[in-house]
């Protein structure tokens, strides 16, 4: 695989992530309307549409490019929670999360460029991951998030800091839950011809 790789995302999670594969990359931060995107469908499909949407939107930048665009929803029976818009929602989501299991779906899309050589059309994957919630008073909940890692995450916590402490088991990948499925994103690279081992 020769292209270029782009990073739609401004997360510097999703940074930290895909720089273990050693792979270069540039970072290139679309905008787009989150909430017209999946209005009407369900988490499986928003996941899936949004990584699709935000690596389209800056496609036309990178001409040769494979542009990779993430989604990241938490998901409580059926429902999708977004990023709190204040602390007092932040402890609510996560009372709502304690003592139960929730899912964790990200959405990557690889959406080439007009000229890139190795891809065509976009492809894009939804892993999933199942988390397990201690149960939490409410004291607890507001001392998580007084720590500050609640609004700018999906369901208010984030695995990878003091969130660790919220959570005593996973099934499924673990960078699943931080914002970025490497093995799942490897698994499409390598379908490009992208040799990682």
């Amino acid at each position: 695989m020769t292209c270029p790789i782009v990073l739609a995302s401004g997360s510097p999670r999703r940074r930290e992530l895909l720089g273990r594969l050693g792979l270069p990359f540039t970072v290139d931060v679309p905008h787009v309307d989150e909430e017209a995107i999946a209005q009407g469908l369900v988490p499986m499909q928003a996941a899936a549409r949004l990584a699709e949407e935000k690596a389209a939107a800056i496609a036309a930048a990178h001409p040769k490019a494979v542009v990779i665009g993430c989604d990241t929803l938490v998901v409580r029976d059926g429902v999708s929670l977004g990023k709190p818009p204040d602390q007092d929602h932040a402890v609510e989501m996560i009372l709502s999360l304690g003592g139960r299991s929730h899912e964790v779906l990200t959405g990557v899309a690889l959406v080439p460029g007009e000229g890139c050589a190795v891809l065509r059309e976009p492809r894009a994957a939804v892993e999933v991951t199942r988390v397990s919630f201690r149960p939490l008073t409410r004291a607890q909940a507001q001392a998580y998030v007084a720590r500050g890692e609640s609004l700018d995450k999906a369901g208010a916590y984030g695995i990878q800091g003091f969130g660790s402490l919220l959570v005593p088991s996973i099934e499924g990948c673990y960078f699943n839950v931080v914002g970025l499925p490497l093995h799942r994103l490897g698994i499409m690279l390598e379908g490009l011809g992208l040799k990682l081992l």
